[in-house]
């Protein structure tokens, strides 16, 4: 019997934060009493391997039957029969210290099932990982002279992209072995992350970066700035190690990087496995649970998952595929009780011996008849759209992937044309949001487009995936380990697992619209408003220009410079200004501070009482009839629940005078003096970009405060070290860079209307004094 087998043993596993993983130790602790489990966990940045082991693995729901059945011996039974070992498999020697290698060491079995399973990951991630990682093991079991059963967990993609039967075999065996050097392969892709980092750092290309910031975030101060056109950088060498990878695996004939690195992480195993005791186990696509745990059990979006939930959405109108060919997936639960059946039979006094769990050989799924099975489901019970309608689903037509990917890339070239147009426009508020959904719908194409390059390939696969030799052990096992750990894939009923199981578990962890009627309870935005105003706040920062108010530096400059003109010289000034305007938007779009420091020494001689006095009529007669009613409630519904409230503003100290009753403290722009008239100087530099975030630091820091509880309103992505500074920042009026990042990032929004019967013209001019 199974248990009998493993009772007793200590067995390690290493990939257990994984699916598959977290599935093996959950069943080997429930269905194996006498035996313990040693877990190999890799330390995550700011937590050890002991906290990733209890937030990722004992407190996924896979535990919650387990919970059930031990009741109040659960935390004891855990601590007595579940142990953890920092390890890192990237790293030769896993990265173990003296008492991980003692507890390696003592181990009678080790199921390898840690892996890069992205199937786009970088090249040298899949190689450190899937290549190297299992001979790593291997190599720290010899040098710890244990005799441990190594189970290697691969994949029966490593047949690539072959037809016809893919036997049980090590690959040497087998039609589908190319001969290529794995040591080599190790090297090449060492050094390719090596040259596309010395590449990024050209010239060129940094300049290319550092548009594409400026272009995103616009002008939002250089730290901000450095800081994206560094992470592009860095995004940019780990896309052409992801392409190193995808041709590298096209041109030996895998379908990805996946299966390229699993293939020759086999063969580098078994040339430098020495005398350890090697079985290696071949799942096929692994999918969520038929029975164990429960039902529908599965963790994070497999490969199918993306796919379905986007055509259930609307969002994927075609996929490439042969209807007839097989889609070879298999429920995670069978997988897991064949690994466990595998570890307890023990290694082969033959040598290495390959087991393939997969569905294809002797109950297929075509393609055809999954697509019908999602498409009736989704008829039966479809999703639904923000407006409370259902989403209908069309019938897929089965194009080639070409075909389909020439589709989305044209979709993607006019997406691309659009955004630039509109983020090009001095547009904000609601129209930006338009800019927003833009970007939306080309993340949705992007998304595609990848799953069509990611998984058409599977959907085309025309290998048979042998699994005799698995079924001849399913034949050697007794009733009672049939009952426990089932993996005769012949049982299953595909209609049963996909519309009853499957789907439904799909659905779910989605957490998309199932139904037409509103959700109960408060919408995201009124979620939003309460977080804001709650009276856990300390501190409420504003921005004002287009926040607070419908104008700008410039037409308070104009309405105060042609307060005392003659009728001639004002139309000269507004010709003279209206023609200034790009240029002076242009400026201000690169670099806020420079645009004031700029426009300000139109102030230069201006007699500085005149102005202060003209100031209060430029805000009764512009500024308050431009103003935000519900930013000025805002403003006050703060204050009255006991927040600080600080007004951060470029404008210049006369121009908001008027503001300072209504805010806590006001921080803005000032002009130096002489002999009573204005120098045209500012006296320190402008309130923008990264120094608002630097004022709102040291300023909370004076006051006692917290920045994570605090909110920060602004409409701008300049204004985004303001933003990014607090807790809980909001996006007034956004023009259309800062909609998308809000979008993007989850922020509150609000649009607030100017006060009726405000002026529209062009260029405001001051009443006659």
């Amino acid at each position: 019997m199974i248990d009998e087998a493993l009772g007793g043993q200590r067995i390690a596993v290493t990939g257990a934060t994984g699916f598959l993983g977290t599935a093996v130790v959950e069943r080997l602790l429930r269905t194996v009493p006498g035996c313990e489990v040693v877990i190999l966990v890799r330390p995550g940045r700011r937590a050890s391997a002991a906290d990733r082991a209890r937030r990722e693995i004992v407190r996924n729901d896979a535990f919650s039957r387990l919970r059930d059945e031990w009741g109040a011996a659960f935390e004891d039974e855990i601590a007595r029969r579940l142990h953890v070992v920092a390890a890192d498999v990237a790293v030769d020697g896993l990265g173990l210290d003296d008492e991980g290698r003692a507890q390696l060491g003592g181990c009678d079995t080790v199921i390898h099932s840690a892996a890069s399973v992205s199937f786009d990951s970088p090249l040298d991630t899949a190689v450190e990982v899937n290549l190297l990682g299992p001979t790593r093991m291997a190599a720290a079991l010899q040098e710890l002279g244990s005799s441990a059963h190594l189970v290697a967990i691969s994949t029966a993609y490593v047949a690539g992209a072959r037809r016809g039967r893919a036997p049980e075999a090590p690959l040497s065996e087998t039609p589908f072995s190319t001969d290529v050097s794995w040591r080599a392969e190790v090297e090449a892709a060492r050094r390719a992350r090596a040259d596309f980092d010395a590449e990024s750092r050209r010239p060129a290309h940094l300049a290319r970066f550092s548009r594409a910031a400026r272009h995103e975030l616009g002008a939002a101060g250089t730290p901000l700035l450095a800081t994206k056109a560094e992470r592009r950088r860095e995004q940019w060498v780990v896309d052409r190690m992801v392409e190193a990878g995808r041709a590298r695996a096209s041109a030996l004939g895998w379908p990805d990087a996946y299966a390229y690195t699993k293939s020759l992480g086999e063969r580098a195993l078994l040339e430098s496995r020495g005398d350890v005791p090697v079985t290696i186990v071949r799942p096929s696509i692994i999918e969520s649970a038929l029975a164990e745990p429960y039902p529908g059990w599965i963790r994070g979006f497999r490969m199918a998952e993306p796919v379905i939930i986007s055509y259930a959405r609307g969002l994927l109108r075609e996929f490439p595929g042969l209807p007839e060919g097989i889609v070879d997936v298999i429920p995670v639960d069978y997988v897991v009780a064949a690994v466990i059946a595998v570890g307890a039979a023990g290694p082969s006094p033959e040598g290495p011996t390959v087991f393939q769990a997969a569905t294809g050989n002797r109950n297929p799924l075509r393609y055809r008849r999954l697509v019908d099975l999602v498409h009736d489901y989704f008829t039966e019970h479809p999703l639904y759209d923000n407006d409370g309608q259902p989403i209908v689903v069309r019938k897929w037509t089965f194009p080639g992937r070409g075909r389909v990917q020439g589709q989305l890339q044209r979709s993607l070239r006019a997406l691309n044309t659009a955004e630039r147009v509109l983020t090009s426009l001095p547009v904000r508020g609601k129209r930006a949001d338009l800019s927003a959904q833009l970007e939306e719908r080309k993340g949705q194409a992007e998304r595609a487009l990848g799953y069509v390059e990611l998984y058409g390939a599977y959907a085309e696969t025309e290998a048979v995936f042998d699994d005799t030799r698995l079924q001849a052990l399913w034949s050697t096992l007794d009733p009672a380990d049939r009952a426990t750990f089932p993996f005769d894939t012949s049982a299953i009923d595909w209609t049963h697992y996909v519309t009853d199981i499957h789907l439904p578990s799909v659905v779910h962890h989605a957490r998309v619209r199932t139904t037409g009627v509103a959700r109960e309870g408060l919408s995201r935005h009124e979620r939003g408003r309460r977080a804001v105003l709650s009276p856990d706040r300390h501190m409420a920062a504003f921005d004002l220009e287009n926040t607070l108010i419908a104008s700008n530096v410039v037409e308070s400059y104009a309405w105060l410079a042609t307060r005392h003109l003659p009728d001639d010289e004002r139309a000269r000034f507004t010709a003279r200004m209206l023609r200034e305007a790009p240029s002076l938007l242009k400026l201000d779009r690169r670099d806020r501070g420079d645009f004031l420091r700029h426009f300000y020494r139109r102030y230069d001689g201006a007699p500085a009482a005149r102005l202060e006095h003209d100031a209060w009529e430029l805000f009764s007669d512009l500024l308050l009839m431009k103003s935000f009613p519900a930013g000025i409630r805002r403003v006050r519904e703060h204050r009255r629940l006991g927040h600080r409230t600080v007004l951060i503003t470029g404008a210049l100290d006369f121009v908001v005078a008027p503001l300072r009753p209504l805010f806590d403290d006001v921080v803005c722009a000032s002009l130096g003096r002489h002999n009573g008239r204005l120098t045209g100087e500012l006296e320190t530099a402008p309130p923008t970009g990264e120094a608002r975030a630097l004022v709102m630091a040291e300023y909370a820091d004076a006051e006692g405060l917290s920045l994570v509880e605090s909110v920060a309103y602004a409409d701008s992505a300049s204004d985004l070290p303001m933003l990014e500074a607090v807790g809980h920042p909001v996006a007034v009026n956004p023009e259309t860079k800062l909609a998308a990042i809000a979008r993007k990032r989850g922020w509150h929004v609000e649009h607030w209307a100017k006060a009726p019967g405000a002026r529209r013209a062009p260029l405001p001019i001051g009443p006659r004094a």
